[in-house]
């Protein structure tokens, strides 16, 4: 039984049982049955299903492995930790990392004024919030507004520019003034598709020069007292711990010579985000170097280290890490459509009362393939397969002849790689992978895993039954878009296996896993298709409730959401139906109500899966 490196990337999230997979909590239910169960209400397409004792899971081993390293280093200062939105801003996901992480007054950060209206609504005012980004006078007074609102909220200024916009504001409105962060941009960078995020080149940051004239202006505004966390970030996914540690020992310093500088306030370092996740089924070590536990004693003991040798009190800590807190908690489930070799079962053989011999001698070959023999039988049927393209090219065998051969030829090398499983050669492996099927799939990957179509960014994907099969058919997938890169093709470097299946007879189901982060709000509506239809379940020790049911937008909302009026829409379509000349009278009305019911669906395929 192939488990689909869940060793590698689940975390012990899913286990499986019974042929399927299941989540590894409480009542243990399988994914299957959750699937078939929302399907029950004729829901098709994709579904996105949400998992928030995930979230809680993750923010508690965030907490508790911090908290650890401060007890076992003797660190004087506090751990704090605020959720970045641009991860993932829809309310189902904000709304359990609110009340997941109340307990440890987990707060959030915000990028934008729509994310900082978001911050201010759903974060308690004994928690955290930061603003990042680039900000104009109206973002800023946001802020002012939030912090007179009670919240305890530190600006991060991107440039000296920003901070000279928040002395304006502190000059023009009686409103409490927020906490002042500076992102001091570290000559030391990070690794990997995000490195950018770090060294002298980075978008973000001050440098030693602009932040010395930082807290001249701030003296010079009696804004001093305000200033009270520095702040750098190094990349995302961050997969070597060394850079880490190098950053730290910079931006140690940095607050080190501040303090000095008679930045009396100052009193946390937010190391921003990056904590790695894994995505790899197939290699047997993980993508990063460390783990949860390195990193966050790292942390503590270096700041300590430094601030010990620098005569300064300890900084509390802030990270951003929100892709370590959600990713795990979605999985997108896809109904497969359809299987591209369909047209090679046995059943549509179709023989002639006199066929070829060559023809004949597959017949014999297929029928008396055992495993003692199915190598040999293999290379005789390879053999008369490339005779017989030969003869069809000059013109001695029909189309009926050459579809038999392939059919006939097809079925040969599956038995011999199902005869063999145990114990395949190089030859069948490298048939294994010629003889790719396509599963087409009930989605759309610029939608759904837009990561995957512009990074490259590899998601786990498994199917959620037959597990106690093991899959033999090298997997392309194909989504419906009608773009040739919706696609994730076979990688005989990192390969995907799945099931044969007669589709006819059952559904068979695929889910990627490590979908919570960035694809969501990064989905595209290439083709116009939408978001999925999400749920949120909820795990007892007995059962599980499907709750927060977000349905994908209908065809006309989608057009509506790009700018049509879906009113005219189905003014002229209701006009043009009933002024036609093609359909009869008694049957317009049945046309009409036919058209409004296929509106008000969402665009994924409506087959029988």
């Amino acid at each position: 039984m192939k488990n689909f490196g869940l060793n590698l990337w689940a975390n012990k999230n899913f286990i499986i049982e019974d042929g399927e997979i299941k989540l590894n909590y409480k009542s243990m239910p399988s994914l299957l049955n959750i699937t078939k169960k929302i399907r029950e209400n004729d829901v098709k397409g994709p579904i996105l299903l949400r998992f928030p004792h995930l979230i809680n899971k993750q923010i508690q081993t965030l907490y508790n492995y911090f908290e650890k390293a401060i007890q076992e280093n003797a660190y004087q200062g506090k751990f704090n930790a605020v959720f970045p939105l641009k991860v993932n801003q829809f309310p189902a996901v904000v709304d359990a990392i609110s009340r997941q992480g109340q307990k440890y007054n987990y707060g959030l950060e915000a990028g934008s004024k729509a994310e900082l209206i978001i911050a201010m609504s759903k974060t308690p005012h004994n928690a955290n919030i930061t603003v990042n980004g680039f900000k104009d006078e109206e973002m800023l007074t946001l802020s002012f507004i939030a912090a007179q609102s009670g919240h305890n909220i530190t600006v991060t200024i991107e440039g000296l520019n920003e901070l000279e916009t928040i002395i304006s504001v502190a000059s023009k409105h009686n409103l409490k003034v927020p906490n002042i962060g500076i992102r001091v941009r570290l000559h030391s960078a990070g690794s990997g598709n995000w490195a950018k995020s770090g060294g002298m080149d980075a978008k973000f940051g001050l440098t030693s020069t602009e932040i010395i004239e930082a807290i001249s202006l701030l003296k010079n505004a009696n804004l001093l007292e305000k200033l009270t966390m520095i702040h750098f970030h190094i990349g995302s996914q961050m997969a070597d711990i060394a850079p880490i540690k190098k950053a730290l020992r910079e931006a140690g310093n940095i607050y080190a010579e501040l303090k000095k500088m008679g930045a009396v306030s100052l009193s946390s370092i937010n190391i921003g985000g990056g904590l790695a996740v894994e995505y790899e089924q197939h290699t047997k070590s993980d993508t990063r170097n460390y783990s949860i536990e390195e990193f966050s004693s790292s942390v503590v003991f270096l700041l300590g280290e430094i601030m010990d040798a620098k005569d300064v009190t300890h900084p509390d800590i802030f990270t951003e890490s929100g892709r370590f807190v959600v990713a795990s908690h979605s999985v997108l489930i896809t109904p497969v459509l359809e299987l591209f070799s369909q047209d090679y079962q046995e059943q549509l053989l179709n023989f002639k009362e006199n066929n070829p011999p060559l023809i004949e001698e597959l017949i014999e070959l297929n029928r008396l393939l055992n495993n003692a023999n199915c190598i040999e039988y293999l290379h005789d049927a390879l053999d008369h397969m490339e005779s017989l393209f030969t003869l069809f090219d000059l013109g001695y065998i029909d189309l009926q002849d050459r579809s038999n051969a392939e059919i006939l030829v097809h079925n040969i090398i599956k038995k011999a790689l199902y005869l063999k499983s145990s114990n395949p050669t190089n030859e069948l492996e490298a048939l294994q992978t010629k003889l790719q099927e396509r599963y087409l799939i009930n989605a759309s990957i610029f939608q759904s895993l837009p990561d995957y179509w512009g990074l490259g960014q590899h998601f786990p994907v498994m199917p959620i039954h037959h597990l106690n099969i093991t899959p033999l058919r090298a997997a392309s997938l194909w989504d419906i878009t009608c773009d040739s890169d919706g696609e994730i093709g076979f990688n005989p470097e990192k390969p995907l296996y799945l099931h044969d299946v007669n589709l006819d007879e059952e559904d068979y189901f695929l889910g990627f896993f490590n979908v919570g982060a960035y694809q969501e709000t990064l989905g595209m509506n290439h083709n116009l298709f939408t978001h999925p239809n999400e749920y949120t379940i909820i795990i007892n020790d007995t059962d599980y409730e499907i709750s927060n049911a977000v349905e994908s937008k209908n065809i006309l909302q989608i057009l509506e959401s790009i700018g049509y009026d879906g009113n005219n829409i189905v003014t002229k379509l209701n006009s043009e139906l009933e002024n036609s000349e093609f359909i009869a009278e008694k049957e317009k009305s049945d046309t009409l109500a036919i058209l409004k019911k296929l509106l008000s669906q969402n665009g994924y395929l409506r087959t029988t899966n």
